[in-house]
């Protein structure tokens, strides 16, 4: 995926690495560096911003939702599964925003932003409300 998408670390969650793919004024999708999560949350996680990115909004959605229950039950420290939480809920909230559903993808953007401060749900979600006209 390197070779199809710039990639940005952002920070170390589980044992793992996030990085933010996209240019500066579109939205940003945060995914798991490889092999550092256990490999069904790194294939759904990843799998969803892949298919944000191919415009394949309905499967991601699908595959979000997915990451995000994989999360619920992930045994890691409660601050790294909130975090990761928050990431994977962007980027569903994203795939929402692209396919029309405007109403479920902002509730998924300020979820997101509750359970996390980062900048890139922070700007997902400032870039939601201008697109939106918010």
């Amino acid at each position: 995926m390197k070779s199809l998408i710039k990639t940005i670390a952002i920070s170390a969650l589980l044992t793992s690495s996030a990085a933010a793919v996209a240019d500066q004024s579109d939205y940003k999708l945060m995914v798991i560096e490889a092999q550092t999560a256990p490999e069904p949350l790194e294939q759904s996680f990843n799998s969803c911003a892949l298919n944000v990115k191919s415009k394949n909004y309905a499967q991601a959605e699908a595959i979000c939702t997915k990451a995000i229950a994989l999360l619920q039950e992930a045994d890691a420290p409660a601050s790294k599964v909130r975090q990761l939480t928050s990431f994977a809920l962007s980027n569903r909230g994203v795939a929402r925003l692209k396919s029309q559903k405007d109403t479920a993808g902002l509730a998924d953007l300020y979820e997101a932003k509750q359970l996390s401060n980062s900048r890139y749900v922070t700007h997902n979600l400032t870039r939601a409300k201008e697109d939106l006209s918010l």
